[in-house]
């Protein structure tokens, strides 16, 4: 998980210290829990100051990190993340077992072939079918068409080169799966390596809480979701 860091600011009246402020300032955490709970998916830090109608942003970030710090304090069966480029409620990885056999849901699962797609796309996007290709060996059509339909990867537009072929990238339900900020947190090569997350896919779905790269291989993208562009079919040149 992120660490969220702020602190309070002080807000003051003519005469002092506004204690209706400073009540308003107090309630925060549970505001932006019921904010959270209600959003269910990732709720960036602007929406919720937006929503918020008052705080500062300072003022916000420093109520998450106390509603943060409480649950782990208190080892709450929910945590509060940044992931995917906002803040979500989730339920901590070791409590999984319980929670799927509660919803009878199997566990996500990616075959050996899409997760070294959807890798390669990671850290090489923007990046052409055939691009992928050149790195696994294989054909990658039917992979990339079914991570398109899970939305794990997306057209981000064409590469100007003969035939124009489509360019790939991750998206924010990708960062989500992965349990991502952003994609600044992916884990080196090296540390993919070492985990073995590619021979482990029950490994990856719980994959959160990666450290940042250390040695320049972070993609070329920033936030995790390119612009989006009208989708083509994966089969097209590229």
């Amino acid at each position: 998980m992120e660490t969220v860091t702020g602190t309070d600011k002080e807000h003051r009246n003519g005469n002092g210290y506004d204690p209706a402020a400073q009540a308003e300032l107090g309630r925060l955490p549970a505001l932006i829990e019921s904010l959270l709970f209600a959003a269910g998916a990732p709720v960036p830090l602007a929406r919720l100051v937006e929503a918020l109608d008052g705080p500062e942003r300072r003022e916000v970030t420093a109520a998450l990190k106390v509603l943060a710090d409480g649950y782990e304090r208190e080892g709450r069966g929910i945590r509060l993340v940044q992931v995917g480029g906002g803040y979500q409620l989730r339920t901590p990885a070791e409590h999984a077992p319980w929670v799927r056999r509660l919803l009878r849901e199997r566990p996500p699962r990616l075959s050996r072939p899409m997760l070294e797609t959807v890798a390669i796309v990671a850290y090489r996007q923007p990046c052409t079918r055939a691009e992928i290709e050149a790195v696994r060996g294989v054909e990658a059509e039917a992979v990339l068409s079914t991570l398109l339909e899970r939305r794990l990867v997306r057209v981000v537009g064409r590469k100007e080169a003969p035939g124009r072929p489509l360019l790939y990238g991750t998206t924010r339900e990708f960062l989500e799966v992965f349990g991502l900020p952003d994609l600044s947190a992916l884990p080196t090569l090296r540390e993919l390596g070492e985990a073995e997350i590619l021979s482990h896919p029950e490994l990856v779905v719980d994959a959160g809480g990666v450290r940042p790269p250390r040695d320049g291989t972070a993609p070329a993208a920033a936030d995790g979701e390119p612009p989006a562009v009208d989708r083509e079919p994966a089969g097209e040149a590229g």
